[in-house]
């Protein structure tokens, strides 16, 4: 069964429209993961490459490709998605968007992918994999939140794998991923020769332990890695307003002031 939102969108019975950032809407499952600072976070940290395009390995409902090509920071992008119903999300939520002439949905395992799915080698890859080990904590009931979750479908090396495989020498890979699992995301990294060039540790608030970190790496450099100071996203535990450093990355979508200064450019 079907319903129709306020501006005529036709949604199923699972799903709800939101609008996000960057003046996207987004029609999202109800039972499903739903759009986060993580994406967005993974989105702003990504370096524009204009005339580039980009892949997105495990993009759920596109959201990531879609906050890049809003700001034009790709020509366009391959949304890799191994869950059918996401794929058709994706393709509903590029024209909802009028990007669907930048968007390309490949329906594919990211352990499976090459460089003829790309037509050839590109500048950038990202990706927000599942960041949990398949069997570890509660599993879900729904298989669309157990496959988004857990590494049902590739470990993070099959991701880091997919990612080297599609880039180019010097080509970037963007991926977010958990502080407890960080020391086996740049293991995995260095074993098919990307190297972390750029990190940032992300925390809640400053009395909470990291909850995210966001590696750039490149394809067959030198080893040298530079970490911003740390992201702080809420002033307080009790105080849930952003911090200067968090609001500036929703006003410019970008992460590259943290690089920019020794104390971040900003509290």
């Amino acid at each position: 069964m079907e319903k129709i939102a306020d501006n005529k969108v036709i949604l199923k019975d699972d799903e709800r429209l939101d609008e996000i950032n960057e003046n996207l809407s987004l029609i999202q499952k109800t039972g499903g993961l739903t759009f986060g600072t993580d994406a967005y976070l993974l989105s702003a940290f990504a370096k524009p490459i204009p005339s580039s395009s980009v892949v997105d390995l495990g993009s759920g409902t596109g959201v990531a490709s879609l906050l890049c090509l809003a700001r034009d920071k790709y020509k366009s992008a391959f949304a890799v998605e191994i869950q059918e119903p996401f794929c058709d999300l994706i393709q509903r939520n590029a024209a909802l968007n009028n990007l669907q002439a930048r968007v390309s949905v490949l329906n594919k395992d990211v352990r499976e992918l090459t460089q003829a799915d790309t037509g050839g080698a590109v500048s950038a890859v990202i990706s927000n994999p599942p960041y949990m080990v398949k069997g570890a904590g509660v599993s879900s009931a729904d298989d669309r939140m157990e496959i988004a979750r857990r590494e049902c479908n590739g470990t993070i090396r099959d991701f880091c794998a997919a990612a080297s495989r599609l880039l180019m020498t010097g080509g970037l890979f963007y991926t977010v991923f958990r502080p407890d699992r960080l020391p086996e995301l740049i293991s995995a990294l260095r074993d098919v020769h990307l190297e972390p060039k750029r990190m940032v540790t992300v925390y809640p608030d400053v009395e909470s332990r990291p909850c995210l970190v966001l590696i750039e790496s490149k394809k067959d450099a030198s080893p040298s890695l530079i970490q911003a100071p740390p992201l702080i996203i809420y002033q307080s535990r009790a105080n849930r307003v952003y911090t200067e450093s968090m609001a500036h990355i929703y006003d410019t979508f970008s992460m590259e002031f943290l690089f920019e200064s020794r104390k971040g450019g900003r509290a």
